[in-house]
């Protein structure tokens, strides 16, 4: 049995080996997003319904999240946040349609995720530097006293690292397991995992979210 699931369609690219299938799911999801946020925004009416009102209620919830955990200072980074759940959960989902491999996570893809948590992990140093200046900042990776700088680093190493891999493993796993599943039966089956790979996909973009929105407390919170 081939399983198509992990598999990628390469191309060479100014001497890097580019996974195509990724970047057009990418763009595909981005393109989703900004429909969806479209909808929700435009005619914004004082009463809200359907589409605006779905989007809002999720908005409202997260906002509070983040301010329980970094404070006032979350709406420097609030944006970033939404934007990151709401391509993560879109990204997750893409894969259970049943397309005969047709459509496939970007989140499949440990490019994607490692990329996201870079960026993530870019972003609390910048507004770390920003807000509290670049001598705190360097600083901050001899705290508690300078013995601990290499656990530190490694610690700031290790954040991206976990962060994308905790995020590939469990969707490419999950898109593997549906796969085998049609295989051996092809509807009921797989149907029920679907309905409970919906719910693993809203939860995945939820921890990858609030680990990235605790890594920027320190980065937002006032001193």
């Amino acid at each position: 049995m081939h399983l198509h699931t992990g598999t990628h369609v390469v191309t060479e690219l100014f001497g890097m080996q580019i996974n195509l299938d990724t970047i057009y799911m990418t763009w595909f999801t981005a393109l989703i997003v900004f429909i969806l946020v479209l909808a929700a925004s435009r005619g914004r009416a004082l009463v809200p319904s359907g589409v605006q009102n779905a989007v809002e209620m999720v908005v409202e919830a997260f906002c509070n999240q983040f301010e329980q955990n970094m404070g006032k200072g979350y709406k420097q980074v609030v944006y970033l946040l939404l934007t990151l759940f709401m391509f993560i959960f879109v990204s997750n989902e893409i894969g259970l349609l049943p397309t005969d491999h047709l459509t496939a996570s970007p989140t499949n893809d440990v490019n994607t995720t490692l990329g996201m948590a870079l960026i993530a992990s870019f972003c609390v140093h910048f507004f770390y530097v920003k807000n509290k200046g670049f001598g705190h900042w360097a600083k901050h990776f001899f705290h508690p006293f300078a013995v601990f700088l290499p656990i530190n680093l490694i610690e700031e190493i290790a954040k991206p690292v976990t962060l994308s891999m905790r995020l590939f493993g469990n969707i490419l796993a999950g898109e593997i397991l549906l796969e085998v599943l049609y295989s051996l039966v092809p509807w009921f089956v797989p149907m029920v995992w679907i309905a409970f790979s919906l719910f693993i996909g809203l939860i995945q973009a939820f921890i990858f979210t609030t680990l990235v929105s605790i890594y920027l407390k320190e980065s937002v919170e006032e001193d």
